[in-house]
């Protein structure tokens, strides 16, 4: 039998499957072609530029500012940078940040040359080893949430401890891929239940405008800068607080969706440039009018929460696109 009459035969034996598999195939393409124009189009508006990327590596630890950051599920990262991808932890693997030790805020994490670097005020630089795969794991809390880390050493637990002059040991420990995140969702609903974090507070971007910040530093007596306030990804030439209503944006090839505002705390009141706390200004002021969002009751809103949609690197000067539909 020729190829002709093989699928003569094929066909012949097989007619009810292939007509359906036909009309199938046909329906297919029919629902594609009505979804592609029939589905809602984008629309972008100019809303912003980026003025700055800010990363922290150290949750609490000084701000790195860079001219171009990659913008991943996780937060930014720069070169081997992570965004709050490392932990000042008890021994008992709690938490420290700059509420309970405000000098944190003064002390550098950076990396060099497959080396981890640590710096502050009248302390010599300490260097070690950048990855220790023989170090265990150890588990932390973030507030209430589980989460792991990788212990950084000893020669960083003592270089800490005599920093922060504690009484307790402190230890450093620092995220890796295949260490358990935190999910934001067990915090709040609002997040979606994949979502993952290392060590932010909530979410992997904070956003927020210069132009909020200087109205608020309009009500006050001293004014404060937008490195009180930690935020990943600084816009400018927009009006304050407008980012409370961008639900949905995208900066080069990177989308955004916001979540939920970002309600502020006593850690704001510690001084970036000094490590002195107040526990008074700005979020006494702050909470006379900025008490706006219903998911944040009892704190004061100031910077949004974004989770990030498509990733992509992002660069200072950029431009910042509200999508609607």
């Amino acid at each position: 039998m020729d190829f002709k009459g093989v699928l003569v035969n094929i066909f012949g034996q097989n007619r009810q499957i292939v007509l359906c598999a036909a009309g199938t195939a046909v329906a297919l393409i029919g629902l594609g072609v009505v979804y592609k124009y029939t589905r809602p189009e984008k629309k972008f508006s100019r809303v912003g530029v980026v003025s700055q990327l800010l990363v922290y590596p150290m949750k609490s630890g000084k701000v790195v500012s860079v001219e171009t950051a990659e913008c991943l599920r996780m937060g930014l990262k720069y070169g081997e940078l992570r965004d709050r991808h490392w932990l000042v932890i008890t021994e008992d693997g709690h938490m420290v940040t700059g509420r309970q030790q405000p000098r944190l805020v003064l002390v550098t994490l950076s990396c060099e040359g497959g080396q981890l670097c640590l710096n502050g005020p009248e302390m010599e630089e300490l260097r070690v080893p950048l990855n220790q795969p023989n170090n265990p794991v150890v588990p932390c809390r973030v507030f209430s949430r589980d989460v792991e880390g990788r212990d950084c050493g000893d020669d960083v637990s003592n270089w800490l401890t005599r920093y922060l002059e504690s009484d307790k040991t402190v230890r450093l420990v620092h995220f890796e891929p295949h260490l358990k995140p935190q999910k934001p969702f067990e915090k709040d609903p609002l997040f979606p239940k994949d979502e993952k974090v290392a060590y932010p507070d909530a979410a992997p971007i904070m956003l927020m405008s210069e132009s909020s910040v200087r109205d608020l530093n309009t009500r006050l007596d001293k004014d404060v800068t937008i490195y009180q306030f930690r935020p990943s990804i600084v816009v400018s030439d927009c009006e304050a607080f407008t980012e409370d209503t961008w639900d949905h944006i995208q900066i080069g090839k990177v989308e955004l969706k916001r979540v939920v505002g970002c309600g502020r705390c006593v850690l704001t009141t510690v001084d970036p440039e000094t490590g002195v706390i107040t526990r008074k200004e700005p979020l006494d002021t702050l909470k006379t009018y900025r008490l706006t969002d219903p998911n944040q009751k009892t704190a004061p809103i100031l910077g949004q929460y974004y989770t990030v949609k498509k990733t992509g690197v992002l660069h200072v000067g950029e431009t910042v696109y509200k999508i609607s539909y």
